[in-house]
This record gives C-alpha cells, sequence and structure tokens, in this order.
C-alpha cells in the first residue's frame, strides 16, 4: 500500500494560480519595455524559481509516496516522471526547461540576466495547470480510484 502525502501535493498545487497570475501581471507589466524594470526582473526570478520548487516538491511526494527510484537531481525528477508516464513527452521537454533555471536562479543569481522577459513567463499559465492535471491522473490510476 502507498503513502502519498496528498495534503502536501495540495498545498502546493495551489499555488499554480497565483503562479499563473504573477506571470500575466509581469506580462502586462513590461509590455512594450525595451527591458524589464528592476522590480519585474526580481518578479520574473521569483516567479520562474516558485514554479520549479512547486514542479520538483511535488514530483519528490510522488517519488516517495509511489516509491518510485531515487531521484539524483532536479533533472532526474522530471524524467523519473516521465518514465512513469506522469505527464506527456513536451510537457517533460519543458519541465526540463524550468528545472534546470534552479541553479542559474539559486546559486548564480548575482550573474543571471535576464533583461527581457523569459520564455517561460509566457509558457507557465499553462504549463503548470497541465502538469496539474497529469499530476492528478497519475495519482487516480496509480491509487486505483478511476471510475
Amino acid at each position: 500500500m502507498y503513502y502519498v502525502n496528498e495534503e502536501q501535493i495540495e498545498l502546493r498545487m495551489a499555488m499554480i494560480p497565483v503562479i499563473a497570475d504573477a506571470c500575466a501581471s509581469i506580462r502586462k507589466d513590461s509590455r512594450g519595455a525595451a527591458e524589464l524594470s528592476l522590480l519585474a526582473k526580481l518578479a520574473q526570478e521569483r516567479v520562474l524559481h516558485l514554479a520549479i520548487e512547486l514542479v520538483t516538491d511535488v514530483g519528490s511526494l510522488l517519488i516517495d509516496g509511489f516509491l518510485l527510484r531515487d531521484a539524483s537531481s532536479y533533472e532526474d525528477i522530471i524524467e523519473i516522471l516521465r518514465v512513469e508516464g506522469v505527464f506527456a513527452e513536451q510537457d517533460a521537454e519543458l519541465l526540463l526547461e524550468l528545472v534546470r533555471l534552479r541553479r542559474p536562479l539559486v546559486q548564480e543569481y548575482m550573474t543571471w540576466s535576464a533583461r527581457e522577459l523569459h520564455p517561460l513567463v509566457d509558457r507557465l499559465p499553462q504549463l503548470l495547470p497541465a502538469f496539474e492535471s497529469s499530476v492528478r491522473r497519475f495519482m487516480e490510476r496509480e491509487l486505483g480510484r478511476t471510475s
């Protein structure tokens, strides 16, 4: 029998609309600007970082709960979930692109230069709800809750 911490997964998934709204605000505030304002740069970094943490936290909870193999990196979390059929291949590629930003955002922030809107800020409002739907379908299937 699996123990999947659904409460923790739900807490993280509840952030998806917040992140999507933040992306919309950043896009709106930076529309037509040749370069992002300092506030928009910092907001973009934070929204990308939150999205990364959400995806990797949920992924880790799934891996732990369903006793999948151990992940050795953030990219490995996505790869394990892709192999297990949690989400579509095209979503896996975007999620890999997202988690690869973690190191520059968290460890190399002093040199990470984002003068323009990062392309993922435009994609997150569609990617994260698709991720959520995929996770829910996977959990229902694995926990035998499909009707």
